[in-house]
């Protein structure tokens, strides 16, 4: 079945863009685009790019070979995606190699591989200005997302600590048509090779759906059921091939299936800030009601109904309401402490004058715009979702090191960092009034009400 492609993804040269501009035509209007130029001085593109042009594949077993990772098996599906095997890097090496010498291909595609955080000494490369400002990888460098004792254990501390990834595949491997992890913001580098995408805008989502909109399209070039997807012949796509050097930002919800026109090597990070973040708790209360009607038939029997709910929600979704409401709990207080620092820094100045302010206070907007929407759902009624101590968060030098990286971000973002000092002790801090404890979506914005106004907004 022919696709209807409606245009291209724009390309524009990173090094004539400036921050602002991306956020107004690119960021806020959820729109894809392209990018030349920004890979120049990587480490990556010099070292995994051999002398002759090819991808330097004996580099990643001489120096990376033991690390373990994922390799999905392009040629097998396994339910809505593909199947995936664990091996070596070298192994996977080895018989990437092996393969290109012979007639016959496995299509073999390392996928997901936590690169950055197993080698942090390797600095393979330098994230854009315009893909800082990351709550989710932020976030993850210094707390596990989900905390609950029956499921954290002792689980493989790389597999589950960050979204930065690197990715491998030979010419043909493919990735199945999909919508992101937490419908976040994702970015995607070629460092070797070429890329050809397809994209489907948000509005068009249920054009991939089957009729319950409980399916979706696996292989948009496969054997499409029209019965069974009767919306899909209608749906109009963009295209983009993607060349070396070049990188992509991905806005949320826009499904896209992706193909390796040719040997393969991209970085990939998958990211959410204010401006997405409402599109993560919709799908986390969207597959919430899903795990409630899957289970629906026993709850007059289930002593705790909603406890194995959220369960079932955290092993879908890889967060419950209660870690979600932990994050947005966490990231309105270092906004309040950062906002709280800046306005103490420049009281003699017009702090409207500051990006950096502005950006704080339009974060803790966003916070109270996704709490007004937590509040209406029924679940939190249901149960007593969370306490949060605010003396004992501040006092926890996890969050003092969480406070001191979004300073530096953000200082960095907009060239602002005489205001990202070190935070060293927030005992001190009286901005958070009379407010002890967070239990609820009521609690957080009288909570982030109240000390704005402390700060003097």
């Amino acid at each position: 079945m022919e696709l209807k492609i409606g245009g291209e993804v724009e390309k524009v040269n990173g090094k004539e863009l400036n921050y602002a501009d991306f956020v107004e035509n690119y960021l806020s209007r959820n729109q894809p685009v392209v990018f030349t130029g920004l890979t120049d001085d990587w480490r990556a593109c010099k070292d995994w790019v051999s002398d002759d042009g090819k991808p330097n594949l004996r580099f990643f077993s001489a120096h990376f070979g033991a690390s373990r990772v994922q390799v999905a098996d392009c040629a097998t599906r396994e339910f809505t995606d593909q199947k995936r095997i664990e091996m070596s890097v070298s192994d996977f090496i080895d018989s990437w190699l092996t393969d290109s010498s012979s007639d016959e291909q496995s299509l073999l595609y390392l996928k997901d591989w936590h690169f950055s955080r197993e080698y942090p000494d390797y600095v393979a490369y330098n994230t854009p200005i315009f893909f800082l400002d990351d709550w989710l990888n932020l976030y993850l460098d210094k707390y596990h997302m989900h905390n609950d004792p029956e499921s954290h254990q002792d689980r493989n501390e790389i597999s589950c600590s960050d979204y930065r990834f690197v990715y491998m595949g030979a010419k043909g491997t493919w990735t199945p048509l999909h919508a992101d992890v937490f419908r976040s913001f994702s970015w995607s580098a070629n460092v070797y090779g070429r890329k050809k995408w397809y994209f489907l805008s948000p509005s068009q989502h249920h054009l991939v759906y089957d009729r319950y909109m409980k399916s979706s399209v696996y292989d948009i070039f496969g054997d499409v059921c029209k019965s069974k997807y009767p919306g899909f012949e209608k749906a109009i796509w963009l295209e983009c091939t993607q060349e070396p050097n070049e990188i992509i930002f991905v806005p949320s919800g826009w499904y896209h299936q992706v193909h390796n026109l040719e040997d393969t090597i991209s970085i990939n990070h998958n990211w959410f800030n204010a401006y997405n973040v409402s599109w993560v708790w919709d799908l986390l209360l969207r597959e919430y009601h899903e795990a409630v009607g899957y289970i629906e038939d026993i709850k007059d029997i289930c002593d705790d109904f909603e406890g194995l709910c959220q369960k079932n929600l955290a092993a879908n979704a890889g967060m419950d309401f209660r870690d979600f409401f932990t994050f947005m709990t966490r990231f309105a207080l270092a906004n309040l402490v950062l906002l709280h620092q800046l306005t103490t820094d420049v009281r003699n100045m017009d702090r409207n004058s500051s990006q950096m302010a502005r950006l704080l206070f339009f974060n803790l907007e966003n916070i109270q715009h996704v709490a007004l929407k937590m509040k209406s759902e029924s679940a939190w009624q249901n149960r007593g979702i969370n306490t949060i101590n605010i003396t004992e968060t501040i006092d926890d030098q996890s969050f003092v090191e969480f406070c001191n990286a979004m300073g530096t971000t953000y200082g960095t973002m907009y060239n602002e960092s005489q205001h990202s000092q070190t935070l060293q002790n927030l005992e001190q801090l009286n901005i958070f009034g009379s407010h002890q404890h967070i239990r609820i979506p009521d609690d957080l914005l009288a909570f982030v009400e109240c000390s704005l106004k402390l700060v003097g907004k």
